[in-house]
């Protein structure tokens, strides 16, 4: 708890830095808008560690195959970075470019998720033939 309190801190002094130096020179904000991004994720990476960690601890107790769980993990990254991406182009003063990003993203995780809604089907197969 301690490290998000000190990333936020430090996020909004880069927000007062970002709005003086969006005034002098743009593409030094900018630079700083994407510098305070990377750090965040890379802190947001440190908190979803445990998370990884009970994912596949989850897995190893349910005997289900360690693809499913792999395919979530990166659903999640992706949603993470289509998000982070697209706030830097709107933040760039491009907000249709930051838009297609998450509808990039949200198609990549639809097609990524193909295999889990495959097995849903088959199950859900399995289950009408039963009755």
């Amino acid at each position: 708890m301690e490290l998000f309190i000190k990333t936020a801190a430090g996020i909004f002094f880069a927000l007062v830095l970002f709005v003086i130096l969006s005034k002098q020179a743009k593409d030094m904000a900018t630079i700083l808008s994407i510098s305070v991004c990377c750090m965040a994720g890379m802190i947001a990476f440190y908190y979803l560690q445990p998370v990884v960690s009970f994912l596949h601890t989850l897995q190893e107790k349910t005997g289900v195959d360690s693809a499913f769980f792999q395919i979530l993990l990166k659903a999640v990254g992706i949603a993470l970075l289509g998000e982070t991406a697209s706030l830097i182009c709107t933040d760039a003063g491009n907000s249709s470019m930051g838009k297609i990003v998450q509808v990039l993203s949200s198609a990549v995780i639809l097609w990524l998720s193909l295999p889990l809604l495959e097995k849903l089907l088959d199950l859900v197969d399995g289950v009408l033939d039963f009755r």
